[in-house]
């Protein structure tokens, strides 16, 4: 058995935590068994790896989380790129086509695919695993896990099973979703079940499915004809409109904490950061990734949320609204994680029609480095606040320490390494600043380390692509 663990979402309604950058699993706010800080898709990782499922299991991610997941996890098999976001079904079928044509998986395998972000207990992995015998057992095509509900929510989908047949799993009647509060407590009153966004099937099936709609099985072929694939779910465009479809039923605890309110109902620790809140408040929450202090004083029912993003108060049954009420569209973000360390942006202003200045304060953690590139239009100082480490510029290294100010002018290659966590102050200034402005010459230190030993200065080559 094959697991697929999909890692996907925009993370709107986690504003101002989250955002395109870093979704909602990558917020560190939960506590492991040490009581140290972990985020959605470490805890579930963590799991996978407790019940033996870990090496079984490769990532599915956009180009934009690659970084991120790196940063917070060592994924053994690998990650799977989607070239750009089109939804589940997109996702699943790049994801099939990888595994049946660069990992020869037999097209007979039974393939499980997992959301990263299910708030649950060690058994909800083990009835995962029985997806396989249910579905190899029932002569179907695809198996779900259905939770069985604790309140009418309006939130989830539902599984209407049959009830006939085999204890452990039931055939699947018809799907509702996100019924009104009258027809969820109905369904429940017939058995339903909540869909947690779990199912299985075998590799073929899959291949089937793109063959029958004309496109190659093939993983380079598919990742090139990505784009025209329907930007679907596999809900709608697949499981709810086949005919052959079982669920196996889960009671113990699942939870999906995609809002606020239902994100601090799992957190340790309050307040999180910077901050007081008084005895008075009542059921309040705050999480402040800024450098200033917030108090609350006499909060009820709030979660009040900061960062370089934004600010955010809200009454916790109404925070969702906030994925509405904020416009994302020309945000960039104030704050990433990315493979090496992280980054803040300090200040962004406009001088004039002609210049922009961008201030930022990056952490590069013990070992890591930024990728050997170059920018063509904007000049960047360095001054090393904190740290030792290795600096490259057109090909020629030297090492750097505290106090240290580094010019990189437009045009110039340029890399560091960190021998010791260091801390950058960044400004760059130039006539348009953009993360598109940056060519990739290298992105591995060895490669570096041999251009050290041959003294040569490498000019990036323009067809590069960047990273």
């Amino acid at each position: 058995m094959k697991v697929i663990l999909l890692s996907g979402g925009s993370g709107k309604r986690l504003w101002p935590l989250s955002n395109d950058a870093r979704s909602k699993q990558f917020l560190k706010v939960l506590k492991d068994k040490n009581n140290v800080s972990q985020s959605m898709i470490q805890r579930v990782w963590n799991q996978l790896t407790e019940v033996d499922l870990a090496s079984s299991t490769l990532i599915s991610t956009s180009m934009a989380q690659v970084d991120l997941i790196l940063n917070q996890l060592n994924p053994t098999n690998g990650i799977i790129v989607e070239p750009e976001r089109r939804d589940t079904f997109p996702a699943v079928c790049l994801a099939a086509s990888y595994l049946y044509s660069v990992l020869n998986i037999d097209p007979n395998e039974v393939v499980v695919v997992l959301p990263v972000d299910p708030y649950v207990e060690n058994e909800f992995f083990y009835k995962i695993m029985e997806l396989e015998t249910a579905l190899q057992q029932s002569n179907t095509q695809i198996a779900l896990i259905g939770v069985q509900p604790t309140y009418p929510s309006e939130k989830y989908g539902y599984i209407i099973p049959s009830y006939e047949g085999d204890d452990s799993w039931n055939k699947v009647l018809h799907f509702k979703e996100k019924p009104t509060q009258v027809l969820a407590e109905e369904f429940i009153s017939q058995g339903g079940l909540w869909n947690c966004g779990v199912f299985a099937f075998k590799l073929s099936y899959i291949l089937s499915l793109l063959r029958m709609m004309e496109f190659p099985v093939q993983y380079e072929s598919l990742l090139e004809n990505y784009s025209l694939l329907p930007r679907d779910s596999m809900d709608y465009a697949v499981i709810e409109k086949e005919k052959n479809v079982i669920v196996l039923k889960y009671d113990g605890y699942w939870k999906d904490l995609g809002t606020w309110n239902t994100l601090t109902d799992e957190m340790d620790t309050n307040p999180l950061g910077k901050g007081t809140i008084s005895d008075d408040s009542v059921n309040t929450h705050l999480i402040n990734e800024l450098d200033i202090p917030i108090t609350v004083i006499g909060g009820m029912n709030l979660i009040v949320a900061a960062s370089p993003d934004g600010i955010l108060v809200a009454d916790k049954e109404k925070s969702h609204r906030v994925k509405k009420l904020q416009q994302f569209d020309h945000q960039i973000p104030m704050y990433e994680e990315r493979r090496w360390g992280w980054y803040k942006v300090l200040e962004h202003r406009k001088v004039d029609e002609q210049r922009e200045v961008l201030t930022k304060r990056l952490v590069i953690n013990k070992d890591k480095f930024l990728s050997y590139h170059t920018h063509f239009h904007r000049h960047e100082v360095w001054t090393i606040i904190k740290g030792e480490g290795e600096f490259v510029l057109n090909g020629e290294i030297k090492r750097v320490t505290a106090g240290d100010v580094l010019e990189i002018p437009p045009k110039a290659t340029h890399s560091i390494k960190a021998t010791i966590d260091l801390e950058i102050i960044e400004i760059q200034s130039g006539p348009k600043l953009s993360e598109e402005d940056k060519l990739c010459v290298y992105t591995s230190w060895d490669d570096l380390e041999k251009l050290f030993h041959s003294n040569s200065i490498v000019k990036p080559p323009r067809d590069r692509v960047a990273f």
